[in-house]
């Protein structure tokens, strides 16, 4: 398997380099975008690694999108400082398999890749996300719609589904769900209520309800 590492931080680009080839892979490493547009044009990769903040004609997101509207629809993983649920969504609009965030152990990277590279990642269709059984999501206008048509949401129906998106595959607890989307005195019981009218609106079993711990979109 080989994969392309784009990052300007040399100590951290070294690092992984060798990690990874110790773990026998190849890894072609990269400082700016140009050189790794370049690079991906005339090799062929299995799984890209990029840094979004880096030097060159593209950051890291808009080098997926360039990438994918070339037709080179190359497994992406994000490596980055840019941490906020914004920057998450963007990332996976892109059509990213994964996003890690910066600073990370190497053994959670492997993990990633691992995972990266035996499944499918999300497709997308300019920023819509594919979620299931044809339903997709636009990140930027907040629209959930199906092969018949659009399915209105609520903004609190739009907020908790990106947090799902944000966490996908991952539990996501009732606590969580109350600090980000709430904050305020209302109560678990109503979390559970809203968490249940998306649920509704979404192909069955997208979201599975982990008992006594929270939720999981499972995509």
């Amino acid at each position: 398997m080989r994969i392309l590492l784009l990052e300007d931080e040399q100590i951290l680009k070294e690092s992984i380099e060798e990690f990874l080839i110790s773990k026998g892979y190849k890894v072609d490493g990269y400082k700016n975008s140009d050189d790794a547009f370049n690079a991906i044009f005339t090799i062929e990769y299995d799984l890209l690694l990029l840094d979004v903040n880096v030097p060159g004609q593209w950051n890291g997101f808009s080098l997926r999108k360039e990438l994918a509207d070339e037709g080179k629809n190359i497994p992406t993983i994000f490596v980055t400082s840019m941490s906020s649920a914004d920057a998450m969504l963007r990332g996976y609009a892109t059509g990213c398999c994964d996003y890690l965030k910066k600073p990370f152990d190497l053994i959670e990277l492997l993990l990633r890749v691992q995972q990266a590279l035996k499944s499918n990642c999300f497709k997308t269709n300019d920023t819509f996300i594919e979620l299931s059984n044809g339903y997709q999501y636009n990140v930027d206008t907040y629209e959930l719609r199906c092969a018949s048509g659009p399915i209105p949401l609520s903004k609190i129906e739009s907020q908790i589904l990106d947090i799902f998106i944000i966490h996908r595959n991952q539990i996501v607890s009732l606590e969580m769900l109350y600090d980000l989307v709430w904050n305020n005195n209302v109560d678990y019981a109503n979390v559970r209520v809203q968490v249940n009218n998306l649920r509704r609106k979404l192909p069955k079993k997208l979201i599975t309800n982990i008992y006594g711990v929270g939720y999981r979109l499972d995509c």
